[in-house]
């Protein structure tokens, strides 16, 4: 079962580096235009716990038996280290952002589009990974990602991970699509049935299937655009708008979709195309030739904790073998700890979410935050920075 989350970024536009694009403070550069993050240190060595922690979520990464009372891995959490957990279900990362800036949340399930903000506004703090002992079983490529740190610095425990796929009515698509030139295609034989993804991170998508089919851009990575690449990624994205039936951001919705038909190609998640089959639907969802755009979530601590000795005791829960393989099956994404999988209920869920397959994975390009310092390493440009997608992204679609 996965549960909906919303991106976005609304604050003032124009701004020139990720932090006050998005709402945080100021934040500085390093002689070579990189990306410097406020000097904070990792805590050292783990105490007592505090008797709570206060954690900001996703809805369905803190599971407490209220939604389905066979799903629920907080008050063992609670039973077993004497920290009652306290929740916060955020809908969106910029709720999320806005959350920790006000000092009174301990730790955050931050995806791709939020991680790089927090750090660069100061409000998350590096993580000492010898306090969280599950970390050493998490699966690699997770680990020390440029959504989840920064210089080779951790700033959070990897979660889960899963990839935005093209889902096709197998009766009404034909040939089968291979492609992400199935909603591309200005002459597409679907129009007013293609779907999209409903948020400014979409660009993204645009942008990777053109660093494959107009390599003349030289676009490396789908969230490092100069502005030439920008105006692209925009100008595709605008003539694929007449070919949009709808654009979505309730999965539910989506599966209601493609069971009437009225979308039958378009951007996906596993867990709705195995809802949708669940559902009598004749879908099929695919890794497309020119790889995809995905999500993975981090646990990140706020450096105002209050109780970062049971938030980090929260983390090394929800990564452990058995709690990561309930969060996992529930949420619909794969686990990031290597030892879920001999866990799962389903002994063939971690094939279906492609869990261990690291060759897959590096066909996925996970949500980061764009920001004017590119994130490709160039330094002869600025890229364009997130607020400016939002801004774009509304006139895509009007």
């Amino acid at each position: 079962m996965r549960l909906i989350r919303t991106l976005g970024c609304t604050a003032a536009l124009g701004a020139l580096t990720l932090a006050t694009a998005c709402g945080g403070s100021s934040t500085s550069t390093n002689s070579d235009g990189t990306f410097a993050p406020p000097k904070l240190t990792a805590q050292k060595t783990l105490g007592k716990g505090e008797g709570e922690v206060n954690l900001i979520a996703w809805a369905g990464y803190a599971e407490d038996g209220s939604n389905d009372k066979s799903v629920d891995w907080v008050h063992p959490f609670e039973e077993q280290t004497g920290c009652k957990v306290n929740t916060k279900t955020a809908g969106t990362s910029d709720e999320m952002v806005s959350l920790m800036k006000t000092g009174q949340y301990d730790a955050v399930s931050a995806s791709g589009d939020a991680s790089l903000r927090l750090i660069a506004s100061g409000d998350a703090a590096p993580v000492n990974t010898d306090l969280v002992p599950n970390y050493k079983n998490l699966f690699s490529g997770l680990k020390t990602q440029k959504w989840n740190s920064v210089g080779g610095v951790a700033y959070g425990i990897p979660h889960g991970r899963g990839a935005n796929l093209l889902m096709y009515r197998t009766d009404k698509v034909s040939p089968a699509p291979t492609s992400w030139s199935a909603v591309f295609d200005k002459s597409s034989a679907y129009k007013g049935h293609v779907t999209a993804y409903d948020s400014a991170i979409y660009i993204a998508d645009a942008a990777l299937y053109l660093s494959k089919t107009k390599p003349s851009l030289g676009i490396k990575n789908p969230y490092a655009l100069d502005q030439k690449q920008f105006d692209a990624a925009v100008a595709l994205l605008k003539t694929q708008n007449a070919n949009i039936g709808e654009y979505w951001s309730d999965y539910l919705k989506e599966i209601s979709a493609f069971k009437s038909g009225d979308s039958v190609v378009g951007t996906s998640w596993q867990v709705i195309a195995n809802l949708a089959q669940a559902e009598k639907a004749k879908v099929k969802a695919i890794l497309p030739s020119e790889g995809a755009t995905g999500w993975s979530d981090t646990w990140m601590i706020s450096a105002k904790a209050k109780h970062p000795n049971c938030a980090y005791q929260w983390m090394n829960w929800i990564v452990s073998p058995k709690v990561n393989a309930q969060v996992a099956e529930w949420f619909g994404e794969a686990p990031a700890n290597s030892k879920s999988c001999a866990l799962t209920s389903d002994q063939s869920f971690c094939t279906t979410y492609h869990a261990a397959d690291e060759t897959y994975w590096k066909q996925v390009h996970f949500w980061t935050t764009p920001i004017q310092q590119c994130l490709d390493g160039r330094t002869d440009v600025k890229c364009v920075p997130y607020a400016k997608w939002v801004q774009a992204w509304t006139e895509i679609k009007g």
